[in-house]
């Protein structure tokens, strides 16, 4: 079984280069026995999912200038996460805020092509579907 995400939770991209901790905005009526508990909605950039260090991927027009001023030697710049839709799938059984919770089994895509998914669920008390 999943496990619940909560505020915290280590997140990772497939084309970055380090880590990030999700981050849940007060106002959600579920709770993990702590932190606040995420659903799906979840995703806007900069607010719930903050920038993985440096950003790798040649489809991000920024590392494609600074790879081509470098003479095509790849160039990471800094992430700035571009995610348009929200994490999927979801515990659609499970609601919070009224909205499918979010597990460790889902996962966003950056408009960069990146992966983005859940490395620690920020708890383990919790199963959900």
């Amino acid at each position: 079984m999943a496990k619940q995400v909560c505020s915290g939770a280590q997140l990772k991209c497939s084309f970055g280069a380090a880590p990030a901790a999700l981050n849940v905005m007060p106002g959600h009526m579920g709770e993990t026995g702590g932190p606040a508990a995420a659903n799906i909605m979840d995703f806007v950039p900069m607010t719930n999912i903050p920038a993985f260090g440096m950003c790798r991927t040649p489809s991000n027009p920024a590392v494609a200038a600074a790879t081509a001023a470098a003479s095509g030697v790849l160039t990471p710049v800094p992430c700035v996460p571009v995610v348009m839709a929200p994490w999927a799938p979801g515990a659609s059984m499970v609601l919070i805020g009224n909205m499918p919770a979010l597990n460790d089994a889902s996962k966003c895509i950056c408009s960069w092509g990146g992966v983005i998914e859940v490395a620690d669920p920020g708890q383990v008390a919790i199963d959900i579907p």
